[in-house]
């Protein structure tokens, strides 16, 4: 069966961003492992910094990754980069599942998270790279999507475990689980098609028109979009390798290459700036302080994880049609929202001196509204916009940079969490608050509109388009460069015409 080429896309992409599936594993997951009693028990009790410190290796981990992956996506290709990730986290993983001591547990906790750190940096960059204008956006998104899947998996083994079971594989065995995806990812990528636009930078034009064709038109190499695409590729990239940025110090000297870096930084930091990480990494506790106990705390996180799913999927459905700029200043005020009315509900009805079930109801149903928010617009929207925004020879080192930042601020998250949530409780959530609202404003004033435009234009875009794009008329910094494609195919699909019809005549003439 011939699949139509988007499609053929969009199922590479979703085998793709099973890297993704790993990160939200471990990030639904720590959560029950910490808070396991037989954890505690083997572990001798660990203190709040010791705990703090296995949550924060894996994202510290990440952070060393996500800066490897970055020249190894340049130099060795898109998918032998998330082979080595996928090695690098399984044997993260086979070091947790066997961890004798604590000092064994945080070594497996590094390296997975190095593991990780490669795969969610290389993974939205590949799907780009493949994905046609019109549905980018949808494919690269996958990203945050499995990563709820992987969050909601690890969410239901995690309550299934803290409940059934009583001895060490309540919590040797959800870190065990995470193995499997690794394995199917790292020994199946290499055959799906390599990154077209980096096969044509590493002077191999002949393999990225190939890949070019299977992607786009099942293998047809004279189609007029393949070809067109092809041509305004190629084009790109020489003018790339005349002018534009070509290693990490000329990221921070190019005008237009630091514009993006700056706005890709932001947009990760702002991420963990929502809380979102607070909340994964020490959910059990959060909703202890409203009183609700350990394996409640883990079934209603578990209904939360669903509910992440629905906003995720909606976001797939439609950030091709809404574009990136107004969900995500949308979201960030509706995170505001949630986090101040959560606050108010703690502060007003503090946890162990009244029992107004109405008020935890509507801490968690606050909980569960931040999340769906989080998931349909910020969080998949911060691994879309970074993998569009550079051009080829800096996207991968763009991204790495940013992804950096991500995994910097989510290690702050995670060490810090737990001491201010012991120390201040629920006057931690002020700072939510106010980053919530700061990120919709920043947005507002700073991000130009990327839907549908080729990767090709974001050199124009991002050169010619005002540092506040807010009040401005978008119309004014586009160059057109989907309508060209579109025009140049149907140049190339007349000039074929042309020369058919004289062959024709000519095989006519022949036979007269």
């Amino acid at each position: 069966m011939v699949l139509a080429p988007k499609l053929y896309q969009f199922l590479v992409g979703v085998f793709a961003s099973m890297g993704s599936i790993l990160f939200g594993y471990d990030l639904g997951v720590i959560a029950e492992v910490i808070a396991a009693q037989s954890f505690t028990a083997f572990f001798n009790n660990p203190t709040s910094t010791q705990t703090g410190i296995v949550v924060s290796f894996f994202t510290g981990g990440a952070f060393c990754g996500a800066g490897l992956a970055g020249p190894a996506g340049d130099r060795l290709g898109r998918r032998l980069t998330i082979v080595i990730g996928s090695v690098i986290y399984l044997l993260g993983g086979a070091l947790q599942t066997g961890a004798a001591n604590m000092g064994m547990l945080m070594a497996g906790r590094w390296l997975a998270g190095v593991g990780v750190g490669f795969l969610v940096m290389i993974i939205p960059l590949y799907q780009s790279e493949i994905a046609h204008p019109s549905i980018r956006g949808t494919i690269t998104s996958l990203q945050q999507f499995m990563l709820g899947i992987g969050a909601f998996v690890a969410g239901w083994i995690s309550y299934g475990t803290y409940v059934g079971l009583h001895n060490q594989a309540q919590w040797r065995l959800p870190l065990a689980l995470q193995i499997l995806p690794a394995v199917v990812l790292g020994g199946l990528i290499m055959l799906f098609p390599e990154s077209p636009r980096w096969l044509i930078d590493h002077n191999r034009p002949d393999e990225g028109l190939r890949t070019l064709a299977r992607l786009h038109s099942n293998g047809d190499e004279n189609d007029p979009w393949v070809r067109a695409e092809f041509d305004q590729i190629q084009e790109s990239i020489t003018f790339e390798h005349e002018n534009e940025a070509k290693s990490y110090l000329e990221l921070f000297r190019n005008r237009s290459s630091f514009r993006r870096l700056f706005i890709a930084c932001a947009l990760q930091a702002s991420i963990q700036m929502t809380g979102v990480s607070a909340i994964q990494y020490y959910s059990v506790k959060i909703y202890g302080q409203i009183g609700i106990s350990g394996s409640d705390a883990l079934k209603y996180q578990a209904i939360n994880n669903i509910i992440a799913l629905v906003g995720e999927a909606c976001c797939v459905l439609f950030v091709d049609k809404l574009g990136r700029r107004r969900p995500l200043i949308g979201g960030n005020l509706f995170n505001m929202v949630c986090f101040l009315v959560a606050c108010i509900l703690i502060a007003k009805f503090p946890p162990g001196t009244t029992n107004n079930h109405a008020a935890s109801w509507g801490f968690i149903i606050c909980t569960w509204l931040y999340n769906f928010s989080f998931s349909a617009t910020c969080g998949p929207l911060s691994w879309v916009i970074p993998a569009e925004i550079f051009d080829t020879r800096t996207r991968s080192k763009g991204v790495s940079i940013a992804t950096m930042v991500s995994f910097a601020f989510n290690t702050l998250i995670g060490q810090i969490t737990g001491t201010a949530m012991t120390n201040i409780g629920y006057r931690y959530y002020y700072l939510f608050i106010i980053c919530n609202f700061t990120n919709a404003l920043f947005f507002y004033l700073f991000l130009p509109e990327t839907k549908n435009l080729p990767l090709e234009e974001m050199n124009y875009l991002f050169t010619n388009a005002p540092y506040l794009v807010a009040g401005h008329d978008k119309s004014k910094y586009r160059a057109g460069y989907a309508e060209d494609l579109e025009r140049r195919a149907v140049e190339i699909r007349e000039k074929g015409g042309v020369i058919g019809d004289q062959e024709h005549e000519e095989d006519v003439t022949r036979v007269q």
